[in-house]
């Protein structure tokens, strides 16, 4: 079969890579063209637009932005027909691939979507749309089903791809050495992918390493970026940047900063204490206070229906309340707290499998239609 995949960020690229091996195991005959990033590269077949050109965050990058969108939106159609792919498989990233499905759908492309628009948050009439425009959906947040339901929408619930990654990592026992901080604890910094948030975020992120000369900073580099990049921010300031490594860093990090995102769930799941920040353009933040429906922007406080970690947002995402949250999480009863938390979250994202389960269920769907 052939596969048309498009996702427009890290996290997209990461899901991405994974359903692509589940596929190849499941159809011997698969090849594949895509919108994506440098892991799906990993797995073959074509990459035809890399994600660093492709995410834009928060209404106003969007709107100064809109030239590049609007030609990556016409690239990625035309590639789409002249591939001619038996399906396409759009892995989040809402703003771009709703529009990709409903030129999909006009041409008789049949679509499924990997990992839900986030719809439940604001604007839920979209729902609509994606009834009309979307073959099979396939969720990875638990509460996902019963707000399709509500919608009189069957999805299918496939578990979380995040476990599949974490379950087949393999930790560096040699990580701590080669860093170099073997007798600190490690506090992560995880800034995000985009250059937006590295650009607002970071900055109150690296205001900490003055106030914790005992810890040991680390920082999460993206893909996309280089040492030099980040060197403009980290200055003389007694930090370490690792690319490639957020796992291992994950995995024997005391306390994390989090970018909020993929990554406060990865965090979650790797049990450790974390607080989630954000910071956006002022015009994008006034519009998404007025437009978004949900009490936390956190997966792990949406998948809890509770505030496990705290979030700083805008304004409440400085040094002050930043190293306060920091002290709170080294050691003590809200330490505790959130690990016990973790343990409920791991229980209710269930187990493995997700990126398998994805690929069989595409697979099953192709050879139902194959008549059509």
């Amino acid at each position: 079969m052939k596969y048309y995949l498009v996702a427009g960020e890290a996290s997209g690229d990461l899901h991405g890579a994974n359903l692509m091996k589940a596929l190849k195991n499941a159809d011997t005959q698969a090849t594949f063209r895509y919108f994506g990033g440098d892991k799906m590269q990993q797995e073959g077949g074509t990459l035809v637009k890399h994600y660093a050109d492709m995410a834009f965050m928060g209404f106003t990058e969007v709107l100064l932005n809109l030239r590049t969108i609007l030609k990556n939106l016409k690239r990625c159609k035309q590639d789409l027909l002249d591939y001619d792919p038996d399906v396409l498989i759009l892995i989040d990233f809402p703003g771009f691939n709703l529009k990709i499905a409903e030129f999909a759908k006009r041409n008789g492309i049949k679509v499924c979507y990997y990992i839900s628009p986030k719809v439940w948050a604001w604007n839920q009439k979209r729902v609509l749309k994606i009834k009309k425009v979307v073959d099979k959906m396939f969720c990875i947040l638990p509460f996902e089903v019963a707000f399709y339901k509500g919608w009189d929408m069957d999805i299918d619930y496939v578990g979380n791809p995040l476990l599949d990654e974490i379950a087949a990592f393999n930790p560096d026992p040699n990580f701590m050495a080669e860093v170099g901080a073997t007798d600190k604890q490690i506090i992560a910094l995880l800034p995000g992918s985009r250059k937006q948030e590295i650009e607002r975020l970071l900055p109150v992120m690296l205001s900490l390493t003055d106030q914790y000369p005992a810890q040991q900073f680390i920082i999460a580099g993206a893909p996309s970026f280089n040492a030099a990049y980040y060197a403009t921010f980290i200055g003389d300031k007694p930090v370490k940047l690792l690319f490639g490594r957020t796992y291992d860093l994950l995995h024997v990090a005391h306390v994390a900063v989090v970018a909020s995102g993929t990554a406060t769930l990865e965090t979650a799941l790797f049990h450790v204490p974390q607080v989630v920040v954000y910071k956006g353009g002022t015009i994008s933040i006034a519009i998404a206070r007025m437009l978004i429906k949900i009490r936390f922007i956190s997966l792990v406080n949406l998948i809890m229906d509770r505030e496990v970690v705290q979030e700083l947002i805008q304004e409440q995402c400085n040094s002050e309340i930043l190293s306060s949250v920091v002290n709170s999480l080294i050691s003590g009863a809200s330490r505790e707290k959130m690990l016990s938390d973790y343990k409920e979250l791991s229980d209710l994202m269930g187990k493995p499998g997700a990126s398998a389960r994805t690929a069989s269920l595409v697979l099953q769907y192709l050879k139902q239609n194959s008549e059509h």
